[in-house]
């Protein structure tokens, strides 16, 4: 076997054993992941995730996935807490504990003093005999036969697994608490999603004097310097006396009204517009009105007060500055 050829036989391997010890999890599911579920739920506080090495570093993990999707979490560092962070757990809290052995020496030293506090205790280990398993209110079985390391030292299939089950967790709860995209969104304003999800189409349309607005009177030669004017690539057209919104004018109207050799001086926009334009109503998200002009194979959507009253224009430039797009 060549060299190039051993580096894939061992990533296959590893991908492989990995998978098996992720696939046996599923049978674990049972009245210790219901108990954990339910103590989580019922506390008021928060859920505080603590765990030492690469535990550790899988629980920090946990803890962010746990907090961006409806459960309250934060990662405690065992060694820290035992010098002072401790007192960033309450009894309105509730803990989960990871460690593949269940006798992790920095993890156990808080057991006694999440009992004195009335703490819920959660673990998950690999070891449902150990002491941190037989202390916890719940206890959920990670365990591996073997790890995907071939000295069966490395936590590799073991930090997978506790991974995995604590994405489970998360989910579980998630839709327990009836979670929401919009609920997502408000955890990640700074994500694409959050942007899609939050903004409104209010935020990015142009408003008031910004509105490119002819009336329907109004010669096309006019009409071309408002749309100049404005940059949007249209105008709104209103009628004479209401101001009513009755058509739009944009840079497609305009090559058709060539084409025909219109007088741009005596030819007036209502004439050649395009009348019962697509709209949307103020107040809608932004990713709504991006489907609209997609669906209508337009760039740039009237927006609509709730008299029906023109209220502002969004395009789609305005939409791919905002992150919708």
């Amino acid at each position: 076997m060549t060299e190039a050829a051993r580096y894939l036989h061992s990533a296959q391997r590893t991908i492989r054993m990995e998978a098996q010890a992720v696939a046996a999890l599923e049978a674990r599911i049972g009245e210790e992941f219901e108990t954990a579920c339910e103590l989580i739920l019922k506390v008021p506080g928060r859920t505080v995730v603590t765990g030492m090495g690469k535990s550790g570093h899988v629980g920090g993990k946990i803890a962010a996935t746990l907090a961006s999707t409806g459960t309250p979490a934060f990662f405690v560092h065992p060694g820290e807490a035992s010098h002072g962070d401790m007192g960033m757990i309450t009894a309105d809290d509730c803990v989960i504990a990871l460690s593949n052995s269940g006798t992790t020496p920095e993890v156990l030293m808080l057991v006694p003093l999440l009992k004195r506090l009335g703490v819920p205790l959660i673990s998950m280990t690999g070891a449902p005999g150990s002491a941190l398993a037989q202390a916890s209110d719940a206890h959920i079985n990670t365990g591996v036969e073997v790890e995907a390391c071939p000295l069966d030292l490395a936590p590799t299939s073991s930090t997978t697994t506790t991974l995995v089950m604590g994405d489970a967790l998360a989910i579980a709860l998630l839709e327990a608490r009836g979670f929401t995209a919009e609920d997502f969104a408000f955890s990640h304003p700074g994500g694409a999603l959050g942007r899609k999800l939050l903004l409104k189409i209010d935020d990015v349309m142009r408003q008031g004097d910004a509105i490119p607005r002819v009336s329907e009177n109004t010669p096309l030669s006019q009409a071309l310097l408002e749309i100049s004017a404005k940059g949007l690539g249209m105008t709104t057209v209103t009628a004479s006396g209401s101001g009513e919104l009755v058509g739009v004018f944009t840079d497609g109207d305009l090559r058709r009204a060539l084409d025909g050799q219109l007088d741009i001086k005596t030819t007036c926009i209502g004439d050649i517009m395009t009348r019962s334009p697509a709209t949307a109503h103020s107040g809608i998200l932004a990713a709504e009105a991006l489907r609209i002009m997609e669906e209508r194979h337009i760039s740039a959507l009237v927006v609509l007060d709730e008299q029906g009253q023109t209220a502002g224009v969004v395009n789609l430039l305005a939409l791919l500055e905002a992150g919708i797009a």
